[in-house]
Parts: structure tokens; sequence; C-alpha cells
């Protein structure tokens, strides 16, 4: 029960209803202390965007260079092709559905937010674009130069950025959450949206599995062997992803179903293949996140982005996946700066997203986990057919 209540998901739903309740009872007084405090923690919470993405995509380009390999190379190939097609996917499916959602973007009777009482202005140490373009050059040079002593920096700033996101970001967010919902409330916006997220989230969860089968699926066919005979150890990996949110600490489960799926999956292949998937393998958590966008931003702003823009934001967020933050809401968290930057969302768009990606992260979670049982019968099929023998493949360990 403690770990429940100590939870981010419980403390950012704790959030959301004492905003809401907040906000029904708020006088302007009252949100003018609510308004100020909420500019302040979104400075704070933006201020850190480009340190993200520079402490975790520079070091992810790194650790993947230096186990270079060619099987290496076709996983983070399968890996990232897998996380755009579910990003398309649900970009199509959010064309085809949100516009028939009952979103009313433009509500009457809504009350006017007082003027924040003082801006405490913290700006980003650079752009956001700019991060993530140092972060591939920077990532990708240390690489080709065998730059030990950078790789290692790169690795020990990737502890300290993260241990921001645990000590700061992460303990701000409900509270900023409960900020964000207080003002929505008060403004009587969030009232009448609440059935469209109800709606959204249930449609991202059919999402999940309608993908799942696609991907094995295409692995039965490519590796010629059942599916079925895979999928049927899964389900206590997605009963743990479930629970934990995190891929990193269902690992020993999902390999323990992977090796019970031997001759389907080589063993080779499963010690190599769900280590590494467990870190750049988000397809789940890429297709909430597109489709949550699509809705924050027709419910907020009055219109779906366009789709260059949306197909901008799909193909860099698979970029981002790869090396999002082993936190809950970790690929949210590291894309923060492609809701911002691509899209173009303010804070409480950015809060939005954070709260409702974050209430079903653990859905997301156990897709990427089951899904990567699909990419690894994929990794046995290549092998198979390119003759590759067992053991000749280390495993990647991050």
């Amino acid at each position: 029960m403690k770990k429940v209540l100590n939870s981010l998901p419980f403390r950012l739903l704790l959030g959301v209803v004492i905003g809401i309740l907040i906000g029904q009872v708020a006088n302007v007084e009252v949100m003018n202390v609510v308004v100020t405090f909420k500019y302040v923690l979104g400075q704070l919470i933006n201020f850190c965007v480009p340190l993200i993405i520079i402490g975790f995509i520079a070091p992810s380009i790194t650790k993947l260079g230096n186990n270079a390999s060619r099987i290496l190379g076709v996983a983070v190939g399968i890996a990232y092709v897998s996380s755009i097609a579910a990003a398309l996917g649900s970009m199509a499916a959010g064309y085809g559905l949100i516009p028939h959602l009952s979103i009313v973007s433009e509500v009457e009777g809504l009350k006017k937010l007082p003027d924040v009482v003082f801006q405490l202005d913290i700006p980003q140490i650079m752009s956001v674009m700019s991060a993530l373009v140092f972060s591939v050059l920077v990532g990708l040079a240390a690489t080709w130069t065998k730059a030990r002593v950078i790789t290692g920096i790169l690795d020990e700033f990737q502890r300290i950025v993260l241990e921001v996101v645990k000590r700061v970001v992460i303990p701000v967010l409900p509270v900023f959450i409960a900020l964000t919902f207080c003002s929505l409330s008060y403004e009587g916006t969030i009232t009448k949206q609440l059935p469209v997220f109800i709606e959204v989230v249930l449609i991202v969860m059919a999402g999940h599995f309608i993908w799942l089968t696609v991907l094995y699926a295409i692995g039965g066919i490519y590796s010629g062997s059942n599916p079925l005979n895979v999928i049927k150890n899964y389900g206590s990996a997605y009963i743990t992803a479930v629970g934990t949110m995190s891929s990193a600490a269902t690992l020993a489960v999902a390999l323990r179903c992977a090796k019970k799926s031997e001759p389907t999956l080589r063993d080779d292949m499963v010690d190599f293949g769900i280590p590494l998937f467990a870190n750049i393998h988000l397809c789940g958590s890429v297709l909430t996140e597109v489709f949550f966008v699509m809705t924050v931003s027709k419910i907020l702003y009055g219109t779906i982005p366009s789709l260059g823009t949306m197909v901008l934001f799909c193909l860099l967020l698979g970029v981002f996946a790869i090396g999002a933050p082993g936190v809950p809401g970790g690929t949210v968290m590291a894309s923060l700066g492609l809701i911002t930057g691509v899209l173009g969302f303010d804070e409480t768009g950015t809060a939005l997203m954070l709260t409702i990606f974050a209430l079903q992260d653990s859905f997301g979670t156990a897709c990427n986990v089951t899904g990567d049982g699909a990419l690894t019968m994929i990794l046995t099929g290549y092998v198979k057919k390119h003759n590759i023998e067992k053991n000749k493949i280390q495993s990647i360990e991050f």
C-alpha cells in the first residue's frame, strides 16, 4: 500500500483531484498565487529540457557505437522502424478519430485567469533543436574518434541529469499538475472535457493491442515460426510491466518469458536482444504520445497540428525515445523539447501531456516489453537466414 501511495501516478492523480477541487471554490486572490507558482515551476521544468536531451541522447549514441556490430545495427534499425511505424499509425488514427470526438475547443462561460503577480524567467541554456543537434553530433563524433574521456564524461553527465529528473523534476510535477488543473477547473475547461480523456485512453489501449498483433504477425512471417509460441509465455511480463511501469524493472521477468519460447527465439538472440530492446524499443509509448498530443492540441488550441508538423514530430520522437530516461513517463519527459519546440505547446499543454501520459504509462510500458518478443523473433529469423552461428554475439549491458 505504501508503495502505491508513493508512486508517481498516484501522486499525479492526487494532484489532479486536489487541483480540480480547489479550482471549483477558489477566488481571484487564490488564483493569483496559483498562476504565479505555476509560471515559476513551468520555467524550471522548461529549463531542464535541453539538459535532459543532452544527458540522454548523446550517451545513448556512444553506448550503441561502442558495441557496434552487424546484429546491433539490425536490432537498432528494426526497433526504430517499429517505433516510427507505430507513431505514424497513431497519427493516422488521430486524424481519423479525433475530429469525431466530442471536443469543444471554445467553451462558453469560461472565467478569465488573473495575471501572473511576478515573472521569474529562467532561460534555457540553449534551444531545444540546438540541444538535439549538439547531442547527435557529439555522440557520433565521440564514437568515431573513440574518445574515451568524453564518453566517460557523457555517462557521468547522464547520471547527473537523471538525478535532476528524479530529485527535482519528478517531485515538482505533482505540484505543477495540481496548479495546472486548478487553473483549468477555475476556468471551467476541464469539467467539460473529462469524458474525452477517458475515451482517448481507451482508444490508445486498443491501439497497443493492434500494434502488437502487427508486430507478431511480421515476426512470425519473417522467421517462419508460430508467434503464438512466444505470446503465450509473455503474460507474466505484461502484468509485471503494468505494475512496475519500467522496462528495466521488468527485464528479469521478460528474459525468463523469452527463454521459455525456445526454439522459436534463439537463446543467444534472447540474451542479446531483450536487454537492448528494453532500452531502445518504445513502440507503445510513442504510439500513446502521438495520439495524446493531437488530442491535447485540439482541446487547448482548437486545431490538430498539420500533417507536415506531425510527421516531423514522429520521426524525431523515435530518436528521442532511444535516449528516454528510465523513469515513469520517461518517453514524454525526454521529448518535452519536441512538444514545446515542434508543436508549440505552452505550460498548460505540457502539463496535460505529462499527466495523461503518466496515468496510463503502465500500459504503454507493457506494450513496449511485449513487443520486444516480436523483434527478437525477427532477429532470430535474420541470424538463421544469414547462417550466423550461436554465441558470436555478446549481450549489451546498459
